[in-house]
């Protein structure tokens, strides 16, 4: 069985959508998500769904290997960010090579980097005229969405659209997406 481990940051819509989608297949089992916030909703998603899930902070994430032994001791076969916005330190991407993946909320390499997500980024969509618009799903390293892009969903952006009509269009792909391509990165080649 193929192990996944979700890191999250807020409300955890991405999480529980993966979360539900998992529970359904035998080959493949959400272990657990870790999130940055106390008082992240992912915690209560988690619970509804009956997930274990896991809170650390700073000190543990980036001063300490707390987090990469908590991750090690529990095997992921592969960690999914859902809406998590801490930088990943170069210490877990050795770790975990190959094996840590983002969505981001636009067609990258547009719209990435430090301080770009959510709102943000619908806003900057809207500001500059765009007339399409999606998501990237793409590995993780040590820079902020330039990791190798490994699936990319669009949908188009009209006039009339503000930065919540484009955030609600960027979520249905998420939720038709992400864990799809999951799955498939996850049962490639037998593995």
């Amino acid at each position: 069985m193929k192990r996944i481990i979700v890191l999250a940051s807020g409300s955890g819509s991405n999480a529980e959508n993966i979360i539900s989608f998992f529970k359904k297949k035998d080959s493949i089992k959400i272990c657990a998500v870790l999130t940055n916030k106390k008082t992240a909703a992912v915690l209560e998603r988690c619970e509804r769904l009956e997930t274990p899930a896991f809170y650390f902070n700073k000190t543990a994430f980036s001063d300490s290997d707390a987090v990469i032994r908590l991750l090690k001791a529990l095997n992921p076969d592969l960690i999914v960010l859902a809406g998590f916005l801490w930088k990943i330190p170069a210490s877990l991407i050795k770790a975990f090579p190959n094996n840590i993946i983002n969505i981001h909320p636009a067609l990258l390499p547009k719209y990435g980097g430090k301080g770009m997500y959510g709102a943000k980024v619908h806003q900057a969509v809207k500001d500059n005229s765009e007339s399409e618009t999606g998501v990237t799903i793409h590995y993780v390293n040590e820079n902020y969405d330039e990791g190798a892009i490994i699936f990319q969903a669009k949908t188009t952006v009209t006039p009339s659209d503000d930065a919540n009509s484009i955030a609600k269009k960027v979520h249905q792909l998420e939720y038709e997406h992400f864990p799809k391509v999951i799955e498939k990165l996850l049962l490639k080649d037998g593995q």
